[in-house]
């Protein structure tokens, strides 16, 4: 056997395979290959997307499922045993994997990442490999775990019996969640960007330490009931009998796993703090949801809770810890003990990226005064000062501005091509959001004629509103399409379909800012749901310049005057036909000041005309950094980037056997050919797009490529059949491109059918070696 000619994935199966089970490795139950971790980030251009490459490990080694020992990268025999251990160790890191191999099938080299002194890297023969026992103690002694507590540690991830499996991320946290309590520590703080699986995670960290014993009776905290109800019926469903919901200010003492609104157990007076009712050592593990909203704070009820509980381990999730002068997470919990931010999710696929659309108003910018004595439309008059963007809707109502809000987000919608694309417009308060929805409901009267669904508000005064909260949620239900709200109360509510988030709101923090952003970032796409756009009117997304805030925009875009809302790369034309299928997101709600009823004094001015001024269009590239160009310009780019010159587009073009595989790869790069093809001409095929383009080169149309071949009587040295098969291979590519001609189902079309049987027309060349030679050289004629 030449083991230089054999493949990577030969060395794989022949030598690397082998050598793990002699030393133990099960091939069923520690071993997975071909371990892909990440999705691959989605690429926006204009209403284009892609996903960039996944990462792929050769082989994870698991003590078990959800606990990793080591990586190995294998390579093939022309390779150094050493040539992967670099990209063994970056995804280790990532992976946080303790022990990194690499092999190209004559050994292994070894990496101990426990270890900060001595030899850390050795070359060991094939059938050195350390065991499972081996690594596993290795594993459990770099993590300090006492012996007594390693059941926990070994204790396995629940399996629901299907093809589930926790991501890269959730098994990270889950696992440095298990093996800190296991060494005794008791405040924990977990920080997931919204959308990441923090229930779930919950859950997993939860049923390992009650099976295995450590913890035996667990209260779950939330703020709010859909949170609870939520949790009981999905993530925590396997607990079962042994699970129930504190209600009614009832207490039953013979569960182990209890869930619980914080209100529900406490209260104003102490008398009516009813988890009193319970001992101070009754539960032995508390997890709080979203701590940031309670339990950080020293006066809050949450506070209170734990701190009657105060011999439980305490476990705090959130997405967004809160550090001010009163309130912090990390002062009670620690610092955390894992993070997965949005920008993370991001990059890795697992979250869906957006768009911004920054909208300014005249009267925002430059401010509005009364004249002396003027009044408001109450008869009420106006106090003699200037009144600016934060004084809107707040301090000052002009009614003008929230039709023109309407107006703009209507604009959008029409343009965008899905008049049905879930929508949430937070705004000042419930008085704003309920004059919001009176405004969209005009823009939008044709189709609140059809539904008055069509637009609601929602918000936690309203019982008419709320109870349409599970139908703006369901991806399966059409109606609510917009919702209109106030204030931020949509952490932890699932909703998964968001397409457009409308910022009328002043905002200045960035933990709220981030849950903003969090009702839009979760992927669906089955729904069509890959990206989601920011449409800010109070200049909110300036916060991305903060050094705190972690995941950028894709594309940022001020139109300016009348302009339309979209980028210009995006509009569709007017639909003829009822748009797509329904979307869902979530809504923040909740009173945030006065709602319609209350008594604060607003001045309500009908008469100032309010107007757009300020186009750019900002691209985000994959280094972070914001870049101003037209879709031309970014392709050019981004083309150069990949093939320094024309030269060596040129030779790639030529070596590539099918030049559907350079159209793709220059795709997972991020270049949308179709979408260029928008804007250049639909008649070029890409390596006319690409030269024309990238390197200022005429291009030809595919039609005028097929008649210079034609000219060449390049047919000449083939027989009859053969040449009426290649001059109809030459149509098909004028009509629609290099897919059709490489593709090996195209002689089962028309006109080929006619022509014969797939078999037969092969024979015309000699058999499908020849078919497959005379393509490529048609081919090579089509780019001389």
């Amino acid at each position: 056997m030449n083991k230089k000619a054999l493949s990577e994935r030969d060395i794989c199966t022949k030598f690397i395979t082998p050598a793990l089970v002699a030393a133990g490795w099960d091939v069923q139950t520690h071993i997975r290959e071909e371990v892909y971790f990440t999705k691959g980030r989605v690429i926006v251009r204009g209403k284009m997307t892609t996903r960039g490459e996944s990462k792929r490990a050769d082989y994870i080694l698991y003590h078990q499922s959800g606990v990793a020992l080591a990586i190995i990268e294998a390579k093939d025999n022309n390779h150094t045993v050493g040539a992967g251990m670099q990209q063994a160790l970056a995804y280790a890191e990532t992976l946080q994997i303790p022990f990194a191999f690499s092999s190209n099938g004559d050994g292994f080299l070894f990496h101990d990442r426990t270890l900060t002194e001595g030899q850390i890297e050795e070359a060991i023969s094939l059938n050195a490999f350390p065991s499972p026992v081996h690594l596993w103690a290795c594993y459990t002694d770099a993590k300090d775990i006492p012996t007594a507590r390693l059941a926990a540690v070994a204790q396995p991830f629940h399996d629901d019996g299907t093809a589930k499996r926790p991501r890269y991320y959730q098994q990270i946290a889950v696992n440095r969640a298990v093996e800190a309590v296991a060494r005794g520590q008791d405040r924990l703080l977990l920080v997931m960007a919204t959308g990441t699986g923090k229930t779930y995670v919950a859950f997993q960290i939860i049923w390992r330490l009650w099976k295995a014993g450590l913890k035996k009776r667990i209260l779950f905290l939330a703020d709010r009931n859909i949170l609870v109800d939520q949790t009981r019926v999905n993530d925590f469903k396997p607990f079962g009998g042994a699970m129930t919901k504190i209600t009614n200010r009832k207490v039953d003492k013979s569960y182990e796993i209890y869930l619980a609104l914080y209100q529900a157990v406490s209260g104003v007076e102490d008398a009516d703090d009813i988890f009193k009712q319970f001992s101070p050592d009754f539960f032995d593990l508390i997890v709080i949801d979203e701590c940031h909203r309670g339990s950080a704070a020293d006066d809050s009820n949450w506070h209170r809770i734990l701190d009657y509980f105060t011999s439980a381990t305490h476990i705090g999730l959130t997405a967004t810890p809160k550090e001010t002068k009163e309130v912090s997470n990390i002062t009670y919990f620690g610092e955390p003990i894992y993070t997965y931010s949005l920008k993370q999710g991001i990059e890795d696929g697992f979250l869906a990226p957006y768009k911004v659309v920054r909208i300014h108003l005249d009267k925002d910018l430059t401010g509005w005064r009364p004249t002396t004595g003027q009044v408001d439309k109450h008869g009420t008059v106006i106090a003699d000062r200037i009144y600016n963007q934060k004084d809107f809707d707040r301090e000052l109502v002009l009614t003008r501005r929230t039709d023109l809000v309407a107006r703009k987000i209507t604009e959008f919608l029409k343009l965008s091509g899905d008049r049905f694309a879930k929508t949430i417009v937070f705004c000042e308060d419930i008085e704003h959001a309920e004059r919001m929805r009176q405004a969209l409901a005009n823009e939008n009267a044709d189709l609140v004629a059809q539904n008055h669904r069509y637009v609601m508000r929602i918000t936690g005064d309203e019982p008419e509103g709320k109870a349409e909260l599970d139908n703006f949620i369901n991806p399966e239900v059409r109606h609510p399409v917009i919702a209109t709200t106030s204030k931020l109360l949509t952490t932890g509510v699932d909703a998964q379909t968001c397409k457009l988030i409308v910022i009328d709101q002043n905002l200045q923090s960035v933990a709220e800012f981030k849950q903003i952003i969090g009702r839009g970032t979760r992927l669906r796409e089955d729904f069509g749901k890959l990206y989601f756009t920011i449409m800010d009117f109070r200049k909110v997304t300036e916060l991305f310049a903060r050094p705190d805030f972690d995941g950028d925009p894709v594309v940022i875009y001020e139109p300016k005057g009348d302009e339309p809302p979209v980028p210009p790369d995006e509009i569709d034309p007017p639909p003829t036909v009822e748009e797509g299928p329904p979307h869902d997101d979530v809504i923040v709600d909740g009173p945030d000041g006065p709602g319609p009823g209350d008594r604060r004094q607003k001045f309500v001015v009908d008469s100032v005309p309010v107007t757009v001024i300020a186009e750019q269009v900002q691209y985000y590239d994959e280094g972070g950094k914001l870049v101003t160009e037209s879709l031309r310009d970014y392709t050019r780019k981004r083309i150069r980037k990949e093939y320094a010159s024309l030269d060596t587009f040129l030779k790639s073009w030529s070596k590539a056997e099918q030049k559907a595989a350079v159209v793709a790869e220059l795709q997972t790069r991020g270049i949308f050919l179709d979408a260029l093809a928008d804007e250049v001409g639909r008649d070029y095929d890409p390596f006319d797009l690409v030269a024309h383009v990238a390197f200022d080169q005429p291009p030809l149309t595919r039609r005028e490529r097929a008649e210079n071949v034609r000219k060449r009587n390049y047919f000449t040295k083939y027989g009859p059949e053969a040449r009426d098969v290649l001059l109809a291979l030459l149509k098909k590519y004028a009509d629609s491109g290099l897919a059709d001609l490489e593709s090996p189902k195209v002689l089962q079309l028309d006109p080929f059918a006619a022509m014969g049987t797939p078999i037969q027309l092969v024979k015309a060349f000699g058999g499908a070696e020849g078919y497959a030679t005379a393509v490529r050289e048609l081919e090579t004629q089509l780019y001389a």
